[in-house]
Formats: structure tokens, C-alpha cells, sequence
């Protein structure tokens, strides 16, 4: 009677999970649609490459830097719901917006973006706590690469809509036909407002999926912990943001910012999209790939990841040919895959169910604070040393590699 309980309960935690990936899908196919020409419309309304890059980052340092706070606050208070709905509504809200920004308005733009990121801060420590509980009964390395899967089938579509757009808004400037297809992603995010309140009203208590520890565990900054955060900081800072990637490429292959009159048979300003849709679909793959061999490897796959996509700034900066920019973009998904699964993963299986939001607090602010200082120094890099760019973004990646195997040495050791 019990395992029958049991496989009932299971059976529920993996349509919970389902059933919130494909809310993060629309969500995804709202913001990163809207990612997939931020770099060049940025550029197009008068923003520098290091604007970009400071704006890129400060954008992630706010959005995770936030989440130690909302995390610890979120434990406290225990409202999972609320603060995921009120950080749902913050995000979409934000996106459409972006296309009520006059020419030139891109101070305006950079406010939006940074409430779009608000927005994420708010939501994303209970969000990924929640999906915790139930990751907990099905494998989490699983359970968090199926919902990255379906986070970037979204992250798919959304770039593959605006490229639709752009095929019937054929009138009118460049920032015009960007401006309406900020408007048209208004629909995939009210699709995800409507799906969230679905789930929430299904499943009122995803903590229930997951039982209470048999003892109050304390949550203490373990030395293991202590070296993942450093690893994923390291991570984070050498990951180069893709609204520097997109904008390289509009000035090498469209001449889209630099109005050069030349530009490419393949890549221009109506294909950019596609090219982001590309490295969603990589990233889609490689997050339920890696989740699944993290259940299996632990950190071996974390480390095989890195290795894979640390030298993807190197194919996309360093040669002028589109076939090694696309390679670059793809090595570029690959990291992106890895980071939203297997290391989320990881936090779930350090950091006890009593204190698992301010364990995701702590690891997304650190995560967020070296992506804003790698963003910023990787984009004034950009326009004083491109080859200096690429050495700091592989070498950072790379160097988490030694941190990574010390902290799950220490993990290990402790369960046994």
C-alpha cells in the first residue's frame, strides 16, 4: 500500500515538474526572445559596446545579487507561491514594454531590462526551491535538465517568432520592425501568467513532495559549498554575455550598427534571431544530456561541460568566418545548458530542504556579482583587446575545473 502511495506521489512530482517547465517555456519565449536582438537594438539605439556590457552585467548583478536576500526571505516566510507569482509578473511585464522605447531611448531600454531582471531576482530562489522538492523524488540532475529542456524549447520559439515577425514587418526603420516585436512577445507572456496560476492552483503545496528532515539542520557555509560558489563564480565571470556575441556579430557580418554597406548573404538583421534560436536548441540538449549523466557521474559531468564550452569565445571573436562563429555560438549553448541544470543540481544536493532558498540565494547572488564584473571588464576588453577578451573569458572558465573536483571530494567524503 505504501509503494503504491509512493510511485502516486512520484508520478505527481514528475507532472509538477512537467508541468512547470512549460510554464518556464512560454516565460523563456517571452525574455529570450526579447535576448535575441537586446545586443543589437541596444546598439542600434545608440549604446557602446562597453554600455552593453556594463549594462549586461549590472542587469545579472542586480537579478542574482537580489536573490540572497529574497531567498532568505522566502525560507522565512515560506510563501513559495507569492513570491514566485509577484517575480512572474515583474519579468513578463517588462519585455513587451521595451517596444514603447522612443528612438534613441536606450536609457529607457536599460531601466526596462534591469526591472526584467528585478523580476527574476524576486522569483527565481523560490522558483528553483519548489522544483527542488520535487527534483528530490525524481533525480535532480533529471529533473532539473527536463525543465531546462523545455525552458529552451521556449528560448527556441521565441527567437523563431520574431524572425516570423520580421518576415511580414517588412515596412518601415530597423527600430520599428524591433519595436513590434517586442510588442508581439506580450502573447507568450500572458500564455505564462495564465499557466502559472493553472499550476499553483493544481499543486497549492509542492513542499509536500519532499519529506521534512527527521532533525533541524542548521544551514552553515560548509567547505564545500564555499568552493562551489567560488568555482561558479569563476565560471561566471569568464562566461561572455550574449548581447556582446549578437552585437560583435551585427558589426562583422550586418553591419547593422556600423552601417557598413556590405554585409552577409546568411546573417543579417532579420536572421539574428535564428542564430539565438540555434544556440536555445544546443543548450536544450546539453542541459538534459548533463543532467542526466550528472545522476550517474556527479561532478565529472560539470567538469566535461566546462572543458567543452570554455573555448567557445575564441571561434566566435577571433575569426571573421561564420562556420567558426556558429561553432562558437553552439559551444556557447553547451555552457548555458550545463550552468541552468548541473548546477542547480548541485545546490540541491548540498544545501538541506529547510534552507534550500537561501542556498540558492547565496549561490545565484555570487553567481550574479562575478557575471556583472566579467560582463563589464570583458566588454571594455572588447573595444581595447579582443585576443586579452578571450584569454580572460577561457582561462576564468577553465580555472573553476580544480574548485569544482576539490568540493565534490569534500561532498562525498562527508556521505560516507
Amino acid at each position: 500500500m505504501r509503494d503504491t502511495k509512493n510511485k502516486h506521489r512520484l508520478s505527481q512530482a514528475m507532472l509538477f515538474i512537467v508541468l512547470f517547465g512549460i510554464v518556464s517555456l512560454f516565460s523563456d519565449m517571452t525574455h529570450e526572445g526579447a535576448s535575441s536582438i537586446r545586443g543589437s537594438y541596444l546598439s542600434l539605439l545608440g549604446a557602446s559596446a562597453g554600455t552593453i556590457g556594463f549594462i549586461s552585467g549590472l542587469g545579472e548583478l542586480i537579478g542574482y545579487s537580489m536573490r540572497y536576500f529574497f531567498g532568505k526571505l522566502t525560507d522565512k516566510t515560506k510563501k513559495y507561491w507569492p513570491m514566485t507569482i509577484l517575480g512572474y509578473l515583474l519579468d513578463i511585464i517588462a519585455v513587451p514594454a521595451l517596444a514603447l522605447v522612443g528612438d534613441h531611448g536606450w536609457i529607457l531600454a536599460c531601466m526596462l531590462l534591469v526591472i526584467q531582471r528585478m523580476g527574476k531576482a524576486i522569483k527565481k530562489p523560490a522558483k528553483d526551491t519548489i522544483m527542488s522538492f520535487a527534483a528530490s523524488q525524481e533525480g535532480v540532475g533529471k529533473s532539473f535538465g527536463i525543465q531546462e529542456l523545455l525552458d529552451q524549447i521556449g528560448a527556441f520559439l521565441g527567437p523563431v517568432l520574431l524572425y516570423i515577425v520580421m518576415l511580414f514587418k517588412t515596412e518601415g526603420t530597423t527600430f520599428q520592425i524591433y519595436s513590434t516585436c517586442f510588442a508581439f512577445l506580450a502573447i507568450p507572456g500572458a500564455i505564462t501568467i495564465i499557466l502559472l496560476f493553472v499550476t499553483k492552483h493544481k499543486f497549492p503545496n509542492p513542499e509536500h513532495f519532499e519529506p521534512e528532515p527527521k532533525e533541524y539542520i542548521p544551514f552553515k557555509m560548509k567547505k564545500e559549498f564555499v568552493l562551489y560558489i567560488a568555482g561558479i563564480s569563476l565560471f561566471a565571470f569568464g562566461f561572455i554575455d550574449y548581447s556582446i556575441i549578437i552585437m560583435h556579430i551585427s558589426r562583422t557580418f550586418t553591419g547593422i550598427a556600423s552601417g557598413l554597406a556590405e554585409t552577409s548573404s546568411i546573417v543579417n538583421s532579420g536572421t539574428i534571431p535564428l542564430l539565438y534560436a540555434g544556440a536555445m536548441l544546443v543548450d536544450a540538449v546539453a542541459a538534459l544530456f548533463f543532467g542526466y549523466m550528472y545522476d550517474k557521474k556527479g561532478v565529472k559531468a560539470l567538469v566535461l561541460s566546462t572543458i567543452i564550452s570554455a573555448p567557445f569565445a575564441m571561434f566566435v571573436f577571433a575569426f571573421n568566418s561564420l562556420p567558426m562563429v556558429l561553432l562558437g555560438i553552439g559551444l556557447w549553448g553547451i555552457g548555458m545548458g550545463a550552468q541552468e541544470s548541473i548546477l542547480k543540481a548541485a545546490v540541491t544536493s548540498m544545501v538541506p530542504k529547510i534552507n534550500r532558498a537561501t542556498g540558492y540565494g547565496i549561490f545565484e547572488c555570487s553567481f550574479g556579482i562575478f557575471w556583472f564584473l566579467g560582463s563589464w571588464l570583458l566588454g571594455v576588453l572588447y573595444d581595447i583587446s579582443i585576443p586579452a577578451m578571450i584569454v580572460v573569458s577561457v582561462v576564468a572558465q577553465l580555472a573553476a575545473i580544480p574548485l569544482y573536483l576539490y568540493s565534490y571530494k569534500l561532498h562525498h567524503a562527508q556521505e560516507y
